[in-house]
């Protein structure tokens, strides 16, 4: 049936909600100000953003809007909302080999978020909730950040909460829940009068139901060595993982900007992954000012991964999986960004407005999983790999 990859494709819908999310902010604020003194404590901006976004790549079409309004009250508090869509349309690897036929789903997701200003230090609650027709998320978070050292060192702690349900379409019986707990600790620093070095790490511990309740592993068919059985995957009831990360920023001397980031994962299903980012902004005139960006990510397996298992589970731990997420892959994306400053300011409300326009290509190789479309011995199938194309045009005002 249709609903067989549903959570593999919720797992890609969420990987391009945080690339979208991650580039919107990201963009925003470094188009806004290419400037060291973003990075004072003092509230975010009061503006609004309405934005489509559209990923295609490997069978997956997923796209929508999103808005965003963020408002100053009393000078001390910053309260925002957001409002996102995601229309995923499937025809994934996952579904046309578990012989279901394409299908749509819609996930919607509100936010609401408030940060407070005392002195020098920021603190920050907010509230998440996504649903789709066979999952539900809550995430709660709080934060607070301050500057230190004559505002040179900005010092940041933050904790959040998810309560997560996982249904199953065509089987009302089922029903589980996952408990995520996610501990944040950064550090910025002001090292230059041109750069800005910064320090990140977090502790993510899960609990729950953390597989796919349509997904199957395969195993070798011991009456017919060249072929495979298929059982539902068997996953831990928990994981912990842990990442750190390390960036810089410089600002050249004709407005530019150039930044770089490290990042290593790990958690205790032995997947270690890492990621390295580059970034380059150029202001182009008065009006334009250009973004260029590469992305390289790379990850082992987890233990209890395998393309072809040898054997079927034989109880609740023994663990069995062939998720491609927990495969061992890697991906590169080139990106480019556009930012026009418009000329809508004379009404009296409005500061400056922008339209923003976003590209990535990302590029997927998997090390260990087949493509097993092609037919043919189990185990000798050719490996598998994929393009995306992702693109996000979104509309600021700042008032």
């Amino acid at each position: 049936m249709a609903e067989v990859a549903a959570v593999a494709t919720r797992k890609t819908s969420r990987m391009v909600n945080n690339l979208l999310i991650k580039h919107f902010f990201i963009v925003a604020i470094t188009l806004s100000v290419v400037s060291i003194e973003l990075y004072a404590a003092v509230l975010p901006e009061d503006r609004s953003d309405v934005m489509y976004h559209r990923y295609d790549g490997g069978g997956v079409v997923i796209d929508g809007p999103s808005l965003l309004v963020r408002k100053e009250v009393a000078n001390t508090v910053s309260i925002s909302g957001n409002y996102y869509v995601d229309n995923v349309s499937s025809a994934s690897i996952d579904v046309e080999t578990s012989g279901a036929s394409e299908y749509s789903e819609k996930r919607t997701e509100y936010s609401l978020s408030a940060d407070y200003l005392y002195d020098k230090v920021i603190l920050s609650a907010g509230y998440t909730n996504s649903e789709e027709n066979d999952y539900s998320a809550d995430t709660f978070y709080v934060s607070a950040s301050q500057d230190l050292f004559g505002d040179l060192t900005t010092f940041s702690l933050g904790y959040s909460l998810g309560n997560d349900t996982v249904m199953k379409n065509g089987n009302d019986q089922f029903e589980d829940e996952i408990e995520r707990h996610n501990y944040r600790f950064g550090l910025s620093q002001i090292a230059t009068a041109n750069l800005i070095l910064t320090l990140d790490y977090e502790i993510i511990t899960e609990e729950g139901y953390l597989n796919n309740p349509y997904r199957s592993y395969r195993f070798v068919d011991q009456s017919n060595p060249d072929s495979y059985a298929s059982e539902t995957e068997v996953y831990p009831l928990t994981r912990t993982s842990d990442a750190v990360a390390m960036g810089a920023k410089y600002f050249l001397p004709y407005r530019a900007a150039v930044h770089g980031n490290y990042r290593y994962f790990t958690d205790d299903w032995d997947i270690k992954a890492h990621n390295i980012t580059l970034g380059y902004t150029h202001p182009y005139g008065d009006r334009w000012v250009l973004d260029l960006s590469y992305r390289f990510y790379q990850q082992e397996s987890a233990y209890f991964y395998n393309d072809l298992h040898q054997y079927r589970s034989i109880d609740e731990k023994d663990f069995r999986a062939r998720d491609k997420e927990l495969s061992e892959f890697s991906s590169q994306s080139i990106g480019i960004g556009a930012s026009y400053q418009l000329n809508i300011n004379t009404l009296t409300s409005i500061e400056r407005s922008s339209i923003n326009f976003q590209y990535d290509f990302i590029k997927f190789d998997y090390d260990n999983f087949s493509d097993i479309r092609s037919g043919g011995v189990a185990g000798a199938e050719p490996l598998y790999d994929f393009d995306a194309n992702v693109f996000r045009v979104y509309f600021s005002v700042w008032y």
